[in-house]
């Protein structure tokens, strides 16, 4: 009884000048709302009194021409429940809705750099959003500062200093959606400073490539090796900029070395070019020391980005760039213009969570559970695909599966979807079609560790398949 009493809006329009009665104007035009799809079968409508209310009629005009429409079928009314729109009543102008047909869910999920979201700490998160909400004012509930919340740019300044040795100040932080809007914002910025050209390793994901291409930049490869991008390389690709990932290559794993840290940074400083630096998943290590930020040795020339979309969860939707000071007006402007700034109450829900350590704590934990998973997926590697060379395991959430050359990545990628895998293959990053050797990516992060030997085996099996049916 109490949904059919609270209120609810209905747009219509009256004509009291009008040669047709107030009664029939309102069955019209609720008519034709049904026919053209604006209001669809089961939809809830204003009781009578409501809508006489609204449309300051008497309740017997609303009553009789609700009767009316109830008699054609267009409506349904019962005593005690709120007036809907018949379920069975048919528009016949509107256009028919487009059927989408989920695939199968899979039975092995290999996807690679995907996070165990169904870890991700709930409770600890709702905590901080209501902190956040008790502790907000009038004014922090308006657009504030399109590079984000102060608290959370402090916050994150100390973090990121104490984790990952990156100089930022908090004014030198800008608050986004994610990596993917970061770097649009930062090839936005320097296409309009003047940059025409943009180096990517190779192979790296093609979305980002996408964006720069987007941003009016041409996309320039440079080979990665076993000690990540070709450094000499980029000299000679007259690039004003480069997207990397020193700490973690994505997605070969490759770490940038030292000596390759020293040269990127002097070229950087004799070009007078910036670097883009994707800091996606070095929280999570297991065999190695930490690789501390690339932005550390040079914060004039190297642009930091990194979010929460790999150490908690995408669907937050949380991400930040530390920008040299030379750049940091053009890229905020570019970030009002993108969406004026990314949602505050977030922001200060994520300040909070930061300031008393959760992310710390939530880190340790993944970063153990992670650990096994891997560890479970060598050991199911090296008994059922002995012949494959394992590289990148030190870090991540994926390994790297050399096959011999007479394999087939895209064959097997196939015969493995039919069995229920899911899983990545190195050509769809490789930008140079040259051929390498044939190379799974298999991700353990959404896998749990009893599924990663049973996965593993069907894999092996669909790899047997195809080399059979090509033999």
């Amino acid at each position: 009884m109490k949904g059919a009493s609270e209120p609810i809006d209905l747009l219509l329009s009256l004509s009291r000048d009008g040669s047709a009665t107030l009664g029939a104007q309102i069955e019209d035009q609720i008519r034709r709302a049904v026919r053209h799809g604006t209001l669809k079968p089961g939809s809830r409508v204003p009781s009578m009194r409501d809508l006489a209310r609204q449309l300051g009629v008497s309740r017997k005009v609303v009553a009789d021409a609700y009767a009316q429409l109830a008699a054609e079928g267009y409506l349904t009314l019962r005593q005690g429940a709120r007036p809907h729109i018949s379920p069975t009543v048919t528009g016949s102008a509107a256009p028919a809705a487009a059927t989408v047909t989920p695939g199968p869910r899979a039975r092995f999920d290999f996807r690679p750099s995907t996070p165990d979201v169904s870890s991700f700490p709930r409770a600890r998160w709702l905590r901080s959003q209501r902190t956040a909400l008790a502790t907000m004012t009038d004014d922090d509930l308006g657009y504030g500062d399109p590079q984000g919340v102060s608290v959370l740019r402090a916050a994150l300044a100390d973090y990121l200093g104490r984790v990952r040795g990156v100089a930022a100040a908090p004014e030198q932080i800008v608050i986004t959606s994610g990596f993917w809007q970061a770097l649009g914002l930062v090839c936005r910025a320097l296409a309009a400073a003047g940059a025409r050209r943009v180096a990517f390793e190779d192979p790296s994901h093609p979305e980002p490539r996408s964006i720069a291409t987007h941003a009016g930049l041409t996309v320039v490869p440079v080979e990665v090796d076993d000690g990540g991008i070709r450094v000499d390389a980029l000299a000679s690709a007259r690039a004003d900029a480069v997207v990397l990932t020193p700490a973690h290559e994505d997605p070969t794993g490759a770490v940038l070395t030292g000596e390759r840290r020293a040269a990127l940074v002097a070229w950087l400083r004799a070009s007078g070019a910036f670097a883009i630096e994707d800091d996606y998943d070095a929280e999570y290590r297991y065999d190695r020391a930490a690789v501390g930020a690339l932005q550390g040795l040079d914060p004039d020339h190297v642009i930091y980005a990194g979010s929460t979309s790999k150490t908690l969860a995408p669907a937050l939707r949380l991400g930040w760039l530390v920008v040299p000071a030379s750049l940091i007006e053009a890229v905020t402007h570019a970030k009002l213009l993108a969406d004026q700034g990314s949602p505050r109450i977030d922001q200060f829900a994520f300040a909070d969570f930061l300031a008393r350590g959760e992310l710390d704590r939530h880190l340790r934990r993944m970063r153990t559970r992670y650990h096994a998973r891997r560890d479970a997926m060598i050991t199911a590697l090296a008994d059922t695909l002995p012949e494959a060379t394992i590289r990148g395991i030190a870090a991540g959430l994926h390994t790297i599966v050399e096959l011999p050359a007479s394999d087939d990545e895209h064959a097997i990628r196939d015969e493995a979807q039919r069995r229920g895998i899911t899983l990545a293959i190195l050509d769809s990053y490789r930008i140079d079609p040259r051929h390498r050797p044939p190379t799974l990516l298999l991700g353990y992060g959404q896998i749990s560790q009893p599924a990663i030997q049973t996965g593993i085996s069907e894999l092996a099996a669909a790899v047997h398949t195809t080399r059979a049916r090509h033999s």
